[in-house]
């Protein structure tokens, strides 16, 4: 779609900034890690799965957007099947789009293959901003096919992609972003969406806490799924974050993208 590129791009530039900022003004944990090292690790692995994109877009016909327009051009998917109004459609797409990524996010958790992927992302010693977007480049292509898969199979519209990918890219940031919300808007943010104090339970170091809270927009399928908990036993001020590798490695670049081909 017209401008779509440029629009996904200045909501991702703005609410980075909006959330480094405010965890720079208002800061929920102490750091394990200089933020230096770490930052450039992870801003260098988000290049790096951009680049990923944008090849997959030379090889595949078509990614997520594409997908959505060819399945409306000929008729597939559930909801162009059933047809009716475009936003109905449009909200529909995106609650299926999000507990498919939530389910997706189970099974990488799950299948040991996958894991290996995903861990990436886990093992990082401190959680922010940046950690939103610490994803290997492998697990970015296999997330991309999933989802063109996903499009496809209900119909999603276009407009429903789009709006999607900036939930899911905002809502990411936002709860991985290491700022201190009130307790009591915390509590009644939760209800609906994922909050940094309920998704930082997922990224501790004990296995039973970060099996769970999977979500990463709404907060409804942890919680029907009966995979959500509250607060970590530690609390948040003395939880451990991240996986074994409680040193320097985790934020080094050649480590985190070599990390799925060592043997632990």
């Amino acid at each position: 779609m017209e401008n779509e590129a440029t629009i996904r791009l200045a909501a991702f530039l703005g609410l980075f900034a909006l959330f480094a900022v405010l965890e720079a003004v208002m800061p929920r944990k102490k750091r394990a890690q200089p933020r230096t090292t770490r930052w450039f690790t992870n801003l260098s692995i988000i290049v790096i799965d951009s680049l990923a994109t944008r090849a997959m877009a030379i090889l595949l016909p078509l990614l997520a957007v594409g997908a959505a327009l060819d399945a409306q051009s000929q008729g597939w998917g559930l909801l162009n099947l059933l047809g009716g109004p475009l936003w109905p459609r449009v909200l529909a797409a995106i609650f299926i789009l999000d507990l498919a990524i939530w389910f997706q996010h189970m099974v990488f958790h799950k299948v040991p293959v996958l894991w290996r992927l995903h861990r990436v992302h886990h093992s990082d010693r401190d959680i922010d901003v940046t950690t939103a977007l610490r994803f290997h480049p492998i697990e970015i292509a296999a997330s991309m096919l999933i989802k063109i898969g996903v499009v496809y199979l209900i119909g999603a519209p276009a407009l429903g992609v789009i709006l999607f990918e900036i939930l899911l890219n905002g809502s990411a940031m936002f709860n991985h972003a290491n700022m201190r919300l009130p307790l009591g808007v915390d509590r009644v943010v939760r209800k609906v969406f994922v909050t940094p104090d309920m998704h930082r339970v997922h990224h501790s170091v004990h296995h039973e806490e970060f099996n769970t809270n999977y979500g990463f927009a709404l907060s409804i399928w942890d919680r029907m799924f009966n995979t959500y908990t509250d607060q970590p036993r530690d609390g948040h001020d003395d939880m451990v974050i991240g996986l074994q590798w409680q040193d320097d490695k985790p934020s080094r670049l050649d480590w985190a993208l070599l990390l799925p081909f060592k043997r632990k």
